[in-house]
């Protein structure tokens, strides 16, 4: 029985999934996304959209009044696919460009001015406005959808997370120690920046992945899920 025959007509909910990088958030909020028939909104890729725009266009990361225009001036859109989500940046699918190492630093520097982050909260707030969605980023569960039906707070040990993104990325030598050194910065960076520290929200359901396996979670997932739908909404 899947998780939507369990009733004839499930209330839809709105799922946070915060946490660290190399946590696993993407890929399982995509998992789950799909499981559900959900809309995957990744808050990471609509950042790193931005990120890409900035580079493109030679403006600083740290000019915040720079990159709010630029943002005003950006269309950026998140196409559900069988495969995942496409990532559209003024109609051009840069999906693929978007993982790439100097996007992901610009980012994570992007990332951090309070009015980057007041525009993104307003546009992803609006994505999600009907339910029915899982959304996975820093401050989902905190400052974007504080009154989620479902946050959780996907944590591993730093050096679990290390290894996943060096496997994920296929690298080792001197450019997995680069690698690392780069997470443990976005870390410091996520976690003390003024706007939308990264925190686990106070009804967060917090889960260690560190032993566990990408099944495993999302099974843990899946049943909060069902405790979910059989609770009354507040």
């Amino acid at each position: 029985m899947t998780p939507d025959s369990t009733h004839n007509n499930p209330r839809k909910l709105i799922i946070a999934i915060d946490g660290p990088a190399g946590a696993g958030k993407s890929t399982i909020a995509s998992r789950l996304a799909r499981k559900l028939d959900y809309v995957n909104l990744e808050s990471g890729a609509m950042y790193r959209a931005l990120a890409l725009q900035a580079i493109e266009n030679d403006t600083s990361f740290e000019d915040e009044a720079a990159l709010v225009k630029l943002a005003e001036g950006s269309r950026i859109q998140l196409e559900p696919t069988l495969g995942g989500n496409r990532t559209l940046l003024d109609g051009k699918d840069v999906s693929a460009r978007i993982r790439e190492r100097d996007v992901t630093e610009a980012a994570s520097r992007v990332s951090v001015h309070p009015k980057v982050r007041e525009w993104m909260v307003e546009h992803q707030r609006a994505l999600g406005a009907n339910a029915g969605i899982v959304m996975e980023g820093r401050d989902i569960g905190t400052k974007v959808f504080p009154e989620a039906d479902l946050k959780v707070f996907l944590d591993a040990d730093p050096v679990v997370r290390e290894q996943r993104r060096r496997a994920q990325q296929k690298i080792e030598g001197e450019v997995a120690a680069n690698v690392a050194a780069e997470l443990r910065e976005r870390d410091h960076r996520d976690r003390t920046r003024a706007a939308s520290p990264l925190v686990a929200a106070s009804d967060a359901v917090v889960i260690d992945s560190s032993s566990m396996s990408e099944d495993d979670v999302l099974a843990k997932i899946e049943k909060l899920v069902q405790q979910k739908r059989q609770q009354r909404p507040t």
